[in-house]
């Protein structure tokens, strides 16, 4: 399946007012664009040319750089949601077919077209920005409940991207957890939390997290 995988889309989005982020403005609203867009490993903000990300304090940095989200997946929520679902509607700078991205593992490797390789991270939490976009009540609980999350990456060899280019997985680390575990271990099942515990690829601040919620559960 993954030998198939591809780019659907590359989106990007700029900044536009909102009254539902504590910064008051977001780019949630992220486009497909045609042409190749540069990749770089950022300090800040999105990795992606062009690409804005307001609330700098959750959002975007070296360890959520890029934000991939499954094809198959978004149309999934077509039903529910009662209207047709484009690219780039949840935020995602990259909209893929034929790669589990919910069930890659932390750590695992990606190379996009012929250069850029990628390094998933940590899955999307939803937050009221997200909620307010879409403008569906409930969303949050309704988003957490599928644990479908979709996953943030970090740049490892920056590069351009475009959409059609294949996604090859060059790595898959032998823990075993997937981006669905951790999301599912963070929010609704706190029993999953040890798994995380011994997964050297996930971003130390969420390292530290989760050993402070492990403790306080065995306290």
């Amino acid at each position: 399946m993954e030998s198939s995988a591809f780019v659907r889309s590359v989106n990007i989005g700029s900044a536009t007012l909102t009254g539902f982020s504590d910064v008051g403005s977001t780019g949630i609203d992220k486009r497909p664009v045609s042409g190749p867009i540069e990749v770089v490993a950022p300090v800040s903000g999105s990795a992606l040319a062009g690409d804005a990300i307001c609330d700098l304090r959750h959002h975007g940095g070296p360890d959520q750089a890029v934000y991939a989200y499954a094809w198959e997946d978004l149309l999934g929520w077509a039903p529910e949601l009662g209207r047709e679902i484009g690219p780039g509607v949840f935020g995602e700078n990259l909209t893929t077919e034929g790669l589990e991205v919910n069930g890659a593992l932390i750590g695992e490797r990606w190379q996009l077209g012929s250069s850029l390789v990628l390094q998933v991270t940590v899955p999307r939490i939803p937050c009221r920005t997200f909620a307010g976009w879409l403008g569906e009540r409930g969303w949050v609980k309704r988003f957490t409940q599928r644990a479908l999350p979709g996953a943030y990456l970090r740049v490892l060899t920056p590069g351009a991207v475009r959409a059609g280019d294949p996604v090859r997985v060059l790595h898959r680390p032998a823990h075993g957890v997937t981006v669905a575990t951790v999301f599912r271990a963070l929010t609704l099942e706190p029993e999953l939390l040890p798994l995380l515990l011994d997964v050297p690829e996930l971003p130390e601040a969420t390292r530290e997290r989760v050993r402070q919620r492990t403790a306080a559960r065995g306290a």
